[in-house]
């Protein structure tokens, strides 16, 4: 079984990849001192939590636009996954105007009940610094394909659409 981790006011919230475009692995990394936890994503995971989060945000902002974001750095090192992740939730404190990210570790054979979870609870300012740097490192990799949205070749120019 994988460690869970329940980790409140996030000194470091932060996405990133590690390698070379098309082979890029990505990490969602979150920490307080003394803990650093990284969790591998998909590249689609990373794309669709920044538009979900950024949505979520407008609503419990009256004024979305006047929020700082906090500017965080990349990824600590060393960047070493403590499991892959499954599914992705978020949630929100209004008490506490915090945003809740809930992940949860990606089975390995069907019927695995016993999964990892990850609750990480981060501000408003933490939300929009963390979409703001996902949609920079989901920019910097191959570029969509015009017809289908799958990347391109390394290069830049095939897709298997093409044929």
């Amino acid at each position: 079984m994988s460690a869970s981790f329940e980790l409140n006011h996030l000194e470091h919230i932060t996405v990133g990849a590690v390698g070379p475009p098309g082979q890029r692995v990505f990490y969602l990394q979150a920490g307080i001192t003394g803990t650093l936890v990284s969790l591998k994503l998909e590249k689609q995971q990373v794309a669709a939590l920044a538009e979900y989060l950024e949505g979520a945000l407008r609503e419990v902002s009256e004024n979305p636009g006047a929020i700082e974001p906090e500017t965080d750095i990349g990824l600590i090192d060393p960047v070493e996954a403590e499991w892959a992740v499954g599914d992705i939730g978020i949630g929100y404190d209004p008490e506490a105007d915090r945003m809740l990210i809930t992940a949860t570790e990606m089975p390995s054979s069907e019927g695995d009940d016993d999964l990892a979870t990850a609750r990480f609870r981060i501000s408003l300012g933490q939300v929009a610094g963390f979409v703001a740097r996902a949609r920079q490192v989901v920019a910097a990799g191959r570029p969509p394909c015009r017809f289908c949205g799958a990347p391109l070749n390394g290069d830049g120019t095939w897709c298997p659409c093409f044929n």
